[in-house]
């Protein structure tokens, strides 16, 4: 699931289940290296999205401040 683009809140339960399963010891240790790798890289993916939607919103607000100054 992690190698094609999952949407957010997908990745993010999806590294909240990793991460219980580490927690509760429910990960065997030939499986270990998959699941933290996949892990990083969704937490990578959420983070892309978030730095894409903060970027979008601030573009958002600005132009709405220019259009108040304008108008």
């Amino acid at each position: 699931m992690a190698k094609s683009k999952t949407g957010f809140s997908e990745a993010v339960l999806e590294v909240e289940e990793i991460i219980t399963k580490l927690e509760n010891d429910e990960i065997d240790i030939d499986d270990l290296s998959v699941e933290v790798k996949k892990a990083v890289k969704l937490i990578e993916q959420c983070r892309e999205k978030l730095e894409k939607t903060e970027t979008e919103v601030r573009d958002f607000v600005t132009s709405l401040q220019q259009d108040d100054q304008e108008g």
